[in-house]
C-alpha cells in the first residue's frame, strides 16, 4: 500500500511541473506537431458562429475541463498552444475565438491583418456579448462526453479580466486563474463568485497590479477566496514571452512557476 501511495506521489508531481517549450519551436509548430487531437468547432452564440479551438487530453478516463480566454491579440497560436500544452497534462481545454464575427467580411481573429487591428476590435466588444460567448464555449465543454465535473477558467491579460467576469455570473466553476487581467474594483463585480480565484502576475506590471488590492479588498468582504501571487521581475504576458528564446529570466522562471502552480492547483 505505501508503495502503490508513493508511486501516485511521484506521478502527480511529475504532471504539475511546467510543460517544457521545445527548443526553437513556436507555437505553430507545437501546434503542428502535436500528437493530441484538435479541431475547430462553431458553437451558435449570440444569433451567430462562435468558432472556437477543442484540444483533447490522451486518457481513459473522464477529464476536467478548462476553458482558455485569449489576450486582446485575439485566438492566436500562442493561445492554441496553451489548449494543446493543458491537453498534454491530462485536460479537455476549449479556446473560444472572440472575435468570431469581428473581422472584415465577418470572420475571426486570423483573418484581421495586424494585431493592432485585432486590438481594436476587442476594445469596441460589448460585455454583454462576451458574457454570453464565454457561457456558450463553457456549456459546450462541460457537456462532452469525456469531460467530467471539474471545469476550471483561466485567461491572460484582456481574457484574464473576463475570468472574473464570468466566474461573477457563471455557476458550476470549480477555479478560476486570472494571469495578468485587472479584477473588478466594486462589490458587486464579486457578489456572485462562488468558487476561489487565483490570480498569476509579473512584478513589473505596475498597470495591473495596482488594482489587486482593492480586489483583494472587495473580495475579502464578501467572503470570497482571492489568492495572488506576484513574480518578482517579470513583466506582463510573461507566460506568453517566457516561453521565447528570447526571454528575460525573470519571465522564463516565472512562465515555469506559474505553469506548476496552475497545473498544481488544478490537480489537487
Amino acid at each position: 500500500m505505501k508503495f502503490l501511495l508513493a508511486l501516485a506521489s511521484l506521478f502527480l508531481a511529475s504532471c504539475a511541473t511546467a510543460p517544457q517549450p521545445p527548443a526553437a519551436i513556436d507555437p505553430a509548430q507545437r501546434l503542428e506537431l502535436s500528437p493530441r487531437h484538435h479541431e475547430w468547432i462553431t458553437i451558435e452564440s449570440n444569433g451567430r458562429q462562435l468558432h472556437a479551438y477543442l484540444a483533447f487530453s490522451e486518457r481513459s478516463s473522464l477529464s476536467p475541463a478548462v476553458l482558455v480566454i485569449h489576450e486582446n491579440r485575439g485566438l492566436d497560436d500562442w493561445a492554441r498552444s496553451v489548449a494543446d500544452q493543458l491537453a498534454e497534462r491530462g485536460f479537455i481545454a476549449i479556446a473560444p475565438d472572440m472575435l468570431s464575427g469581428a473581422a472584415p467580411g465577418g470572420g475571426r481573429s486570423s483573418d484581421f491583418a495586424t494585431d493592432d487591428a485585432r486590438r481594436e476590435a476587442i476594445g469596441k466588444l460589448q460585455s454583454a456579448s462576451v458574457l454570453a460567448d464565454l457561457r456558450a464555449a463553457a456549456d459546450y465543454v462541460r457537456n462532452l462526453p469525456s469531460t467530467n465535473d471539474r471545469f476550471y477558467t483561466a485567461g491572460f491579460c484582456w481574457g484574464g479580466a473576463r475570468v472574473w467576469q464570468l466566474a461573477n455570473a457563471y455557476d458550476g466553476i470549480t477555479a478560476s486563474f486570472v494571469f495578468y487581467g485587472t479584477g473588478p474594483q466594486e462589490p458587486e463585480g464579486v457578489s456572485g463568485i462562488d468558487a476561489p480565484v487565483y490570480g498569476l502576475y509579473g512584478g513589473a506590471d505596475a498597470r495591473v497590479n495596482a488594482t489587486i488590492d482593492r480586489t483583494a479588498e472587495v473580495m475579502r468582504a464578501a467572503g470570497k477566496t482571492f489568492e495572488p501571487t506576484i513574480y518578482d521581475g517579470a513583466g506582463h504576458a510573461f507566460m506568453r514571452l517566457g516561453e521565447t528564446t528570447e526571454a528575460s529570466a525573470a519571465n522564463r522562471r516565472a512562465r515555469d512557476e506559474a505553469w506548476s502552480r496552475w497545473l498544481g492547483l488544478m490537480m489537487r
